[in-house]
Parts: structure tokens; sequence; C-alpha cells
């Protein structure tokens, strides 16, 4: 056990069952795999909103026939640093992988490769997509539009995703600095995390369907919306707003995803937008190899200068002093890997309803 009403599974059995899940409903063995993976990736970096906690309604989508099991993901225009690519409707978890990877490759023939996606879904953390450049010694990036639930500043009403920016720079021989983060004051999972929790949420979060502050999040999942990163024009909310139409227009007007308003909603529950303007919902991945700018080693060793400099901030009064970005993700994944992950009650649930519905056991 982990705190009130967790239980504490190992990765492995989580990764197990997702990819039986996903082998469930005709995703081939390998793609089922890496699915699996990008999951496992939030519930080892303590993003418990995005790992097994969304199974369940990735379960739902391809039970109603709403995800294509086996896409066929298509370079639809290319030069020798870009491409656009049609998912075929596929799982995000399935075709932001393939689409990373060929930005990935076209740096590593061109200097930079950038990748704009279309008729795609959800496609988990977009952290999981730069930790991959890392891994070929890239600095990597990664953004997707969502669902519409953040409000614009000054607005009322849903009218952009969360639109997370995930960007990765390789050390030397300190960690890499890994930035992965929401353009709304905080991820929707974060909200349902609170609701399953029985826990409030913070000023600054969100609104009621009446368009008032709110610290219930229940509000919010019944009509309510998210605010964009800084929540009002006082706290810099105006520059989250911004960076949230930044992700949706690379992602989605580049590609022709349906942007904004129109974006596909990623539960059952949420209704479909009225019109398109596009092919489902929009990614946006870029990779550059830093020897097309600078000395490999001259850069990773100003990059842990970077570090080290940061780390020895004075730290404010009652803190530990500035974290660099990653080093939660990174604690959470040692303690994670060794200990395994605590599921809340409600995750545990649905995780055991979809093994009642397909027969695939959580063991």
């Amino acid at each position: 056990m982990a705190g009130s009403g967790a239980q504490v599974f190992s990765i492995e059995v989580l990764r197990d069952f997702s990819t039986r899940v996903f082998l469930h409903f005709g995703v081939s063995e390998q793609d089922a795999a890496e699915a699996a993976d990008v999951l496992m990736a939030a519930d080892l970096r303590g993003i418990d909103s995005h790992g097994v906690a969304r199974l369940h309604t990735y379960f739902e989508l391809l039970q109603e026939g709403r995800i294509n099991p086996k896409p066929q993901m298509k370079v639809v225009r290319s030069t020798a640093s870009t491409a656009t690519v049609d998912g075929d409707n596929g799982l995000g978890l399935v075709i932001g992988p393939q689409a990373n990877r060929l930005a990935m490759d076209l740096a590593a023939k061109s200097g930079t490769g950038w990748v704009s996606v279309c008729n795609t879904n959800h496609f988990g953390i977009a952290g999981y997509y730069v930790v991959k450049a890392l891994e070929r010694d890239l600095i990597g990036w990664a953004m997707t539009n969502s669902t519409k639930l953040v409000a614009p500043l000054w607005g009322a009403e849903a009218m952009l995703g969360t639109n997370p920016i995930a960007v990765a720079f390789p050390g030397k021989e300190e960690p890499p600095i890994v930035i992965d983060m929401a353009t709304s004051a905080v991820a929707l999972g974060k909200i349902e995390m609170a609701v399953r929790k029985g826990e409030t949420i913070p000023l600054g979060w969100g609104m009621n369907d009446r368009g008032e502050a709110t610290t219930n999040p229940e509000d919010i999942m019944k009509g309510g919306v998210l605010l964009p990163l800084g929540s009002d024009r006082e706290h810099g909310g105006h520059k989250g707003y911004c960076l949230g139409m930044m992700v949706d227009i690379l992602c989605c007007v580049l590609s022709g995803a349906n942007w904004g308003p129109f974006a596909i909603p990623f539960t059952l529950r949420n209704a479909m937008p009225t019109r398109s303007v596009g092919k489902g919902i929009g990614h946006f991945f870029g990779a550059m190899r830093i020897d097309a700018f600078i000395d490999p080693d001259e850069f990773k060793a100003q990059i842990d200068e970077y570090i080290r400099v940061f780390r020895a901030t004075r730290p404010a009064p009652g803190t530990g002093g500035p974290l660099i970005p990653g080093d939660p993700e990174r604690e959470a994944e040692k303690v994670r890997r060794e200990k395994g992950v605590p599921l809340t009650e409600p995750v545990v649930r649905d995780l055991l309803d979809i093994a009642a519905n397909t027969g695939v056991k959580l063991e």
C-alpha cells in the first residue's frame, strides 16, 4: 500500500496488462508493446494522469471503433528536413513514436527534422518523445493539441486544448534538462486525479460553467473550463494563451488536423464538435543534431555548467532551492522502478473493468 486507498503494482505487471489489452483489439505486437511503453513512461515518471489511468479511455474508444487499431501512417508531403504525416486515425501512442522517429531520422541526415501530424489521437506524455531524442544524442521537441478544455484569456468557454510542449537538452556528466509542460495552468489529468481523491484544487486552475473561479474539481468536469498558464492577465495568463495557440497552429493548421474548439474529444462523454476543419487531432515533433550548430562536447559541457550554476542558486526561504526541469520525474522513476507504481482505487477499478470486459487478467 502507498497512501490512503492506493495499491502498488510493479511496472512489469502494468506494462504486460496494457500490452495485452491493446493486442485484444487487434493492435500489432510491436505497436501494442510500444503503446504500453508510452503509458509506462508516464507512470514511472510520476505523471499519474497520463499512464494506466488513461487506459480505460483508450479501451472505450477502441471498443467503439473510434480508433483504427491497425493504422498505416502515410507521409503526404516532405522535404529533406520536414514531413507532414497522416496517422490514419491510429492510436496516438502508435503514430506519435513513428512520427517522432521520422523527425529524428530526418535530423540525422539533414541536421534538423520537423514533422507535423494529422489524423491521430491522444499521444500520452510529450516528455516521452523528447527523451527518445536524447537517446540518439539529439535535442528533441514534441507538442500536441487536444480536446477543448481551456478558455482563452478573458473568455468563459473552452476553445483550446491543454496543448503541451516538451523540449529536452542533453548534458555530458549532468542529467539532461527535460522540459515538459501544459500551456494551461494545469493538465486535465490533475483535475481528474483530484476528483478521484476527493481533493480541492488551487484557485487559478479553472472556472465553473458560469465563468467563476472555483476550487471544486467537479465544477470543471461538469461544464467548467481550465485556465491558460498564468490564469489571469495580472499573472501572465496572456502568455499561456499565446503558447497554447502556437501549439495549436504548429500541430493542426500546419498539418491539416482539427484545431481549437474543433479538436476531436478524447473521451466518449464529450460531444463531438459541431463541424470538422481537418482530420483528427495533431502533433508536432522536432529533432536537432547538435553538431549542426556547435561542437557537441562544447554544448554538453556548457549544459553541465548551466545546470550546476542554477543548482547553486541561493534558495528561497522554506525551499530546497531551484530544481532543474526533469528532476522530479527522474526521482519518481528511480523510486517506482524499485518499489512499484501506486494506483488510486478508482484507477484500479477501471483496470479491473477492462479485465472483466476483455478477459485480459491484471496479474
